[in-house]
């Protein structure tokens, strides 16, 4: 069983994601910010973490540094609504497997993190 950390300040979509992923036989984790996120992380190591930017205390983008400095065997996925090209281009470039821009479909969501893990 793969262990998940989705990380974002949006409870709808802490919510949304954490059902639809425990529905696909995962174990997950949530964090409502940077900070939470990275304290899971260090105890739990999860295999894949899907993060939001735009947080308190801690940005997305620093969480994704720290992972890829720290724990180089976690996936990085970026869910969130900054969709301009230097935003994209910064996510990947600090070291993301992925980058997807909200709205998006749950099935595309989950068949992109099964294909990152396996």
């Amino acid at each position: 069983m793969y262990k998940i950390l989705i990380v974002d300040d949006e409870p709808n979509i802490l919510l949304s994601l954490e059902y639809l992923f425990k529905k696909e036989g995962f174990k997950v984790f949530i964090a409502r910010d940077g900070e939470e996120a990275l304290g899971i992380i260090s105890e739990d190591e999860p295999e894949l973490v899907l993060l939001d930017i735009m947080m308190p205390k801690v940005d997305g983008y620093e969480v994704c540094k720290h992972i890829k400095d720290q724990h180089k065997n976690i996936k990085v996925v970026f869910l969130t609504a900054k969709s301009k090209q230097q935003d994209v281009e910064k996510g990947l470039n600090l070291g993301a497997d992925l980058y997807l821009t909200k709205p998006f479909g749950n099935k595309d969501l989950v068949t992109r993190v099964k294909n990152l893990l396996n």
